[in-house]
């Protein structure tokens, strides 16, 4: 029987601020009276992961090469033998390859893999599919973090239904209550006017996010409310391309970029509604926070989205890259200030009762201990 306190290991990209990387960090922290957690970056460290350093969390970065690095598996397998791993959680499709064949070479922990979205184009890739077929084992366990995730998994990774789970994200909704008071203040700091209309995106700013098209909803919503403005948090590769966007389309001024901010609750807060314009997505952490603060959601009707967001109860939604139908939800809800309330609450209850961090870590603890004690999933 494992001992309390037994080493799980958490391997990912790299720790950047994202969704799965942030899930990652509130597991360790959550659990860490219980189990020890180690981090294994393939690609590099991050902003995550200074901090969990600072936390006392030990971050290895293995450095891979571009393509296939078949001397990856051995630095992993090295590491898992040093810290002793008895489980590796891999979070997305190329840390969980990598944690099979790192395995083999050292002592053999069982693998938990999260698939927290997918790539577009997503499609059945063979070679995939002989792999899991000859590495995925028996005490091995698979889940989405959303039942569409689920389905990809089985459809396109050839994996079995009866071996893939759902594990829905959770956050901590205690930490977007009622800030509401602080809505004044925080719309000066970050330059709106009292009676702007303030759509708030948090976001990396990358392809699958598709800021142009929330660019090009703005532009339509603003001849008819030439209040609204647009507010981003994030950074990514795409800036440079989203700010020309705003240029072609004479937004100056109305578009505001403000980075990446630790202070997401306040600025939920300072928020009229939130819009999320992904062309793909799992279970986004930043709709569940959005909702959590109150706030009416707009969102693309992608992946997990419509598992999250009940469509005319707690927010609305329109197909990906429409930026028409998403500026006509946009206005309908710029010019009805009870029905945002109505959505706005219906939100908060469906976050707090369905998507909490409680929810979300105690079935990842017993995920751990069923398979630290040799329990299968199948």
């Amino acid at each position: 029987m494992p001992e309390r306190g037994a080493t799980i290991v958490q391997l990912l990209h790299a720790l950047t601020v994202g969704g799965a990387e942030v899930l990652a960090a509130r597991l360790a922290r959550r659990l860490r009276d219980e189990y020890r957690f180690v981090f294994v970056c393939l690609d590099g460290l991050g902003e995550l992961g200074e901090q969990l350093r600072g936390a006392g969390f030990p971050v290895h970065v293995l450095g891979r090469r571009p393509g296939l690095d078949w001397r990856c598996p051995l630095r992993l397998a090295r590491v898992l033998g040093r810290e002793r791993a008895d489980l590796v959680h891999a979070h997305q499709y190329t840390p969980f390859f990598y944690g099979l064949m790192g395995r083999l070479l050292c002592r053999r922990p069982p693998v938990l893999f999260t698939e927290h979205g997918r790539w577009l184009p997503d499609i059945r890739r063979p070679r995939r599919i002989l792999a899991n077929r000859l590495l995925v084992e028996r005490r091995d366990r698979i889940v989405g973090v959303g039942k569409s995730v689920r389905q990809a998994l089985i459809r396109n990774e050839g994996l079995p239904a009866r071996r893939v789970g759902v594990v829905y994200n959770g956050i901590d909704v205690h930490a977007f209550g009622d800030t509401r008071h602080d809505r004044p203040a925080v719309r000066r700091e970050i330059g709106l006017g009292p009676h702007d209309l303030a759509i708030l995106q948090v976001a990396r700013l990358d392809h699958l996010k598709d800021h142009a098209t929330a660019v090009r909803a703005l532009a339509r919503v603003a001849r008819e409310r030439p209040e609204a403005r647009l507010v981003l948090i994030g950074e990514g590769p795409e800036r440079a391309k989203i700010e020309a966007c705003v240029r072609e389309y004479k937004l100056a001024g109305r578009v505001v970029f403000l980075g990446l901010r630790r202070d997401v609750a306040r600025l939920l807060a300072a928020a009229d509604l939130f819009l999320l314009t992904s062309i793909s997505e799992g279970i986004p952490l930043t709709v569940l926070e959005a909702m959590a603060a109150g706030l009416p959601v707009v969102s693309t009707r992608v992946g997990g989205v419509p598992e999250i967001v009940a469509d005319g109860q707690t927010g609305l939604l329109a197909p990906a890259g429409d930026d028409e139908a998403l500026a006509a939800v946009i206005l309908q809800l710029a010019g009805n200030e009870n029905l945002r309330r109505q959505l706005g609450d219906a939100g908060r209850e469906r976050a707090r009762t369905r998507f909490s961090e409680e929810r979300m870590v105690g079935e990842y603890a017993r995920i751990y201990e069923e398979m630290l004690h040799g329990r299968t999933g199948a």
